[in-house]
């Protein structure tokens, strides 16, 4: 059976680089594409599940790390490639959190693209390697933050990620179009699932990751209050 693969890229000469490392080494694989996370959402929903799916971060219709966190709540058993043109430790560390598969830099090589697709085809995961082996993430402590997301619903991952950018209650619930008194019960569920006893609490296990989440805070002013 062909394996299947969903490139979601805005930029047609680099889907259609990507496209050829994957048919050079697979000729018979099926290759779909997506310009925007709209058509890829819609492509999800039509077939499921696909092998892989590589996914750009600089799409016009989403933000940063939104589009993966969204698949990965929607899709749960869909493996995500991040594919950037930022290989920053940051980016990497944040894919990684949110539950890619693995990460891609634009810069990569056919031999590195194929060798980290393979790395994902078999069950595991690759990120370009800063001093870590092959196929791992790149930190431990990357894991154990992962499997307490990997509890939290679609929802209270798109308030965990309003409150790493610093905003509040009443902000959230703007962006979201429900009332405070819902957010209100979201994050008391992410601090009970992440257990932490406040919201600072919570971003701050993310910074430990991700040292742009505690710029944001601090910069915001986000209230350090323990939530109830």
């Amino acid at each position: 059976m062909s394996l299947g693969f969903l490139i979601v890229e805005d930029h047609p000469l680099y889907g259609e680089a990507l496209q050829s490392v994957l048919a050079s080494a697979m000729a018979d694989a099926r290759i779909e594409f997506a310009e925007n996370f709209k058509q890829a959402k819609l492509s999800l929903q039509r077939r499921d599940r696909f092998d892989l799916v590589f996914l750009d971060l600089a799409l016009p219709d989403t933000r940063g790390m939104d589009g993966l966190i969204e698949l990965r709540s929607r899709f749960p058993k869909q493996p995500i490639a991040i594919v950037s043109a930022f290989d920053d430790d940051d980016a990497m560390q944040k894919a990684a959190v949110f539950g890619a598969a693995g990460f891609i830099p634009k810069t990569s090589t056919k031999t590195s693209i194929m060798l980290a697709v393979a790395a994902i085809l078999r069950g595991d995961t690759s990120f370009p390697n800063r001093g870590q082996g092959q196929g791992e993430r790149p930190d431990a402590a990357v894991d154990e933050l992962t499997s307490k997301l990997e509890t939290l619903t679609r929802q209270q991952l798109r308030v965990l990620h309003f409150l790493c950018a610093g905003m509040l209650n009443k902000q959230i619930a703007h962006e979201l179009s429900v009332g405070e008194t819902t957010v209100k019960a979201h994050v008391s569920e992410i601090l009970r699932k992440m257990n932490v006893t406040s919201r600072t609490r919570a971003v701050l296990e993310i910074a430990k990751l991700e040292s742009r989440a505690l710029y944001a805070l601090l910069a915001s002013g986000c209230d350090t209050d323990a939530v109830n």
